[in-house]
């Protein structure tokens, strides 16, 4: 106390005045975008499965009818940790180990992160994402599996765009093409962007796992992530959804 009166020590705070914001965090892109992507495959009635991002040469290669002498399976073209064992280098693998686990019918979703010793661009990374479809029952056709894709690009993509099936080759669907859609850049520049793969379920892959393709009929698709975000947002570079820079980050 000084004269009566008391003296105050230290700085005097204003405790009507607004705190200060604190930063918090928020869902990476990547992240919002498989959620978006899993909301609307349960709309479809697609159950959601998770895999192991470690994988052996049979979930891997050879259920997929993928033979020994296959370019895919070239070391150079893998993370090979041991002579069978390798960090998965697709999701199709959660097409093997659905089936293994169960009987048709099958109607499945499996997003998880996929490696391969690509060279790093602004289209290409060793480490990504991919999101497998999978549909096993009676009387399944190509006409359902261009259905169900038509139904999700309108979904995630909110408009319509144009897309189209181009004839393409992969060991575990027969017959089997590459879906393209028909894009126009920031010069209004009109171009067709692929996005990914699909196709009717080989026999082969059936008998692997020991479904009857006489009775059964399936297709799949194997979807980038990162190209649907790419492609939704107008990221034009995919180095940038992995480099932490919160400029970008923030925008999301």
């Amino acid at each position: 106390l000084a004269g009566g009166k008391r003296v105050a020590s230290g700085p005097l705070f204003d405790v009507t005045l607004p705190g200060k914001q604190p930063n918090l965090g928020s869902r990476h892109v990547i992240m919002q975008v498989t959620e978006e992507l899993l909301e609307i495959f349960g709309r479809m009635g697609f159950e959601v499965g998770y895999g192991p991002e470690i994988e052996d040469e049979r979930h891997n290669f050879i259920a997929l009818n993928i033979p020994p002498s296959h370019p895919a399976r070239d070391p150079l073209d893998n993370f090979y940790i041991n002579e069978s064992t390798l960090l998965r280098s697709q999701t199709s693998t959660m097409q093997i180990r659905e089936m293994e686990r169960r009987r048709p019918p099958i109607r499945l979703v499996a997003p998880g992160r996929v490696f391969r010793p690509d060279a790093v661009d602004a289209t290409h990374m060793y480490m990504f994402h991919q999101i497998e479809a999978l549909v096993v029952d009676e009387g399944v056709s190509m006409i359902d599996l261009k259905t169900t894709i038509d139904q999700f690009i309108q979904a995630f993509y909110g408009e319509k765009l144009h897309w189209r099936f181009r004839p393409s080759f992969f060991p575990f669907t027969e017959p089997s093409a590459e879906v393209d859609l028909l894009l126009r850049d920031k010069n209004g520049q009109e171009n067709w962007i692929e996005m990914g793969g699909c196709g009717m379920v080989d026999p082969n892959v059936f008998e692997a796992v020991g479904i009857d393709s006489e009775r059964y009929t399936g297709w799949a698709f194997g979807f980038g992530i990162e190209r649907l975000a790419m492609r939704k947002y107008g990221i034009g570079d995919i180095r940038w959804l992995f480099e932490n820079d919160l400029r970008f980050l923030r925008q999301f």
